[in-house]
């Protein structure tokens, strides 16, 4: 598409119709009024970063185990992130998953996800994976960010990275309720300060963590300084980056 105000309202609304299928992708030059979690808004240059959505209509996923997506989703971006640092021969231990689904670069916002699941019953009906990656773009407006063009000082082909992105997550999908224990293990291990002291804020009060690991449920678990672990939600835990 040109112009388009999100690509997951557009998928949205074009699977109500019956106009998708699964692995339907809708891919935008321009997003007038694109989302990012919480509420916030995804910051997207026309034409220089890549701003896509994924269409999937699992089988049989329970909806107590939708987290999964979230996780295939976060590595498939991360593995083609991968892929482009690998060619510049840069360090791929510095791309990391900032929970829940955000791709860092050391500590500066490379790619975002926004997944927007349908359940009926108790399960999944359809998913909807909003991707944006900073491209080819190298100024943002009050976001710590940066992108492919600033780490690897080469501009990229969107259409290429679309197909790139699309294989990877075919992998990842592709163990979703077969193996998800292997998904389980990727994402926490490509965990953004992992096993590191960092600062949340929990129900509003600043304390200090570090991430060891996120349940099935998609919920990070911490240990304190204290040494209280618990696993809390979005809804009551944020990192302060």
């Amino acid at each position: 598409l040109a112009s388009v105000d999100s690509t997951n309202r557009y998928a949205a609304e074009a699977l109500t119709r019956g106009e998708l299928s699964h692995g339907a992708v809708i891919m935008a030059q321009e997003q007038t009024a694109g989302r990012g979690q919480r509420g916030r808004t995804w910051q997207g240059a026309t034409g220089l970063d890549l701003m896509a959505s994924i269409v999937l209509l699992p089988e049989r996923m329970r909806a107590v185990a939708q987290f999964t997506l979230a996780k295939a989703a976060a590595l498939a971006v991360r593995d083609l992130v991968a892929d482009v640092f690998r060619s510049e021969d840069l360090d791929v231990a510095r791309i990391r998953i900032k929970w829940p689904n955000d791709i860092l670069v050391d500590r500066h916002k490379l790619a975002g996800i926004l997944i927007a699941n349908e359940i009926k019953g108790e399960h999944v009906r359809s998913s909807i994976v909003g991707i944006g990656i900073n491209v080819n773009s190298s100024t943002w407006e009050g976001v710590d960010a940066t992108s492919l063009l600033l780490e690897t000082r080469r501009g990229q082909d969107l259409h290429l990275l679309l197909s790139r992105l699309c294989m990877h997550m075919d992998h990842w999908w592709g163990l979703t309720g077969k193996d998800d224990a292997a998904i389980a293990a990727a994402y926490t291990d490509a965990l953004w300060a992992k096993d590191r002291y960092t600062d949340f804020t929990l129900d509003g009060r600043r304390i200090t963590a570090r991430p060891l690991d996120v349940d099935d449920m998609g919920r990070l678990i911490i240990e304190e300084v204290g040494g209280e672990v618990a696993a809390y939600g979005l809804e009551r835990l944020r990192f302060l980056m």
